[in-house]
């Protein structure tokens, strides 16, 4: 696996930690998920500058904030108990459904 898919794949994952602290911190009163929320989110966005020199900055942040997305919406789901209606889960989908299109189908994802 390229390095900056690798790179790519673990800002997503620090991102989507650091914004399931965001609650947890109860704006930003609470230390410890403050501090997870600021590592997380300086790890991500090094990672994404990272992996900007590789690909587009577009297809990249379509990657990292839809995966995001739908990360931190089954992390509230199975942490906070955060319910999702049939809505939500379509919506999710089509998120999902578009970066499929983008990493399988364009050329765009794979420029240098």
């Amino acid at each position: 696996m390229p390095k900056h898919i690798l790179a790519l794949i673990v800002a997503i994952f620090a991102e989507t930690i650091a914004t399931s602290a965001l609650k947890a911190s109860e704006q930003f009163s609470k230390p410890i998920p403050t501090l997870i929320v600021v590592i997380g989110y300086a790890i991500s966005f090094y990672l994404l500058a990272y992996t900007v020199r590789f690909m587009p900055v577009g297809i990249v942040y379509a990657i990292w904030s839809g995966l995001g997305i739908v990360l931190v919406t089954i992390f509230g789901w199975l942490w906070f108990k955060q319910t999702l209606d049939l809505p939500a889960v379509i919506g999710l989908s089509l998120i999902v459904g578009g970066i499929i299109v983008i990493n399988l189908f364009s050329n765009a994802g794979h420029q240098g």
